[in-house]
């Protein structure tokens, strides 16, 4: 759902998807081919959210900030299931694992990929192409030429979900037995091994 706020609508871009059961409230601008999954919560409330070009948002991630204050996703930022970015700065074609939480004032460098699970504490600024596990979060190593590889390559598959999204997605009643095979072979996209 989209909602205003005290008189702010929400922004976004004709070719990006958000799902009916996300809510985007308030000062939120969405670029261009984007997803926000079910669950999702955008709240433009207190300040102003940005999603540049090619973000996704997955289910049940949360963003929000104190008052005043802009997040910005910036191009291609992927945040995992379950997220929560509070006050902070993603840099370009950063992953933010599963369930991680952002803090305020965080200024993550881009390329950078935080694991699932991992918190990083209010004003951490952490350089671009870091690896970053934990709680509190701590610089693992630099992130190689494989791994944000294998990053931009998911990253593209939720790029393409949008178009995906309006061309094929219908509400529909369920079978109630299985008819053949309804599921296109696995595909090639594999998890970065090390």
């Amino acid at each position: 759902m989209i909602y205003s706020f005290k008189g702010k609508r929400p922004v976004i871009d004709a070719s990006s998807f958000i799902h009916p059961q996300a809510a985007v409230t308030g000062n939120v601008i969405i670029g261009k081919d984007c997803y926000v999954g079910p669950g999702a919560a955008l709240r433009g409330d207190w300040g102003r959210i940005i999603l540049e070009d090619g973000c996704n948002v997955q289910e049940n991630c949360t963003i929000h900030m104190f008052p005043g204050v802009t997040v910005l996703l910036k191009a291609s930022a992927h945040i995992g299931h379950g997220a929560i970015i509070h006050g902070a700065t993603i840099g370009r074609n950063c992953l933010v694992g599963m369930n991680a939480v952002i803090m305020d004032n965080v200024v993550l460098g881009d390329e950078c990929i935080v694991g699932a699970l991992s918190f990083i504490k209010q004003g951490e600024v952490i350089p671009g192409r870091s690896l970053v596990a934990g709680n509190p979060g701590k610089i693992i190593k630099s992130v190689s030429d494989d791994m944000i590889a294998w990053k931009t390559e998911g990253t593209k598959l939720y790029q393409q979900l949008p178009k995906d999204m309006f061309d094929s997605w219908l509400e529909c009643e369920p079978l109630r037995e299985e008819k053949g095979d309804h599921y296109p072979p696995a595909s090639s996209y594999k998890p970065f091994e090390k």
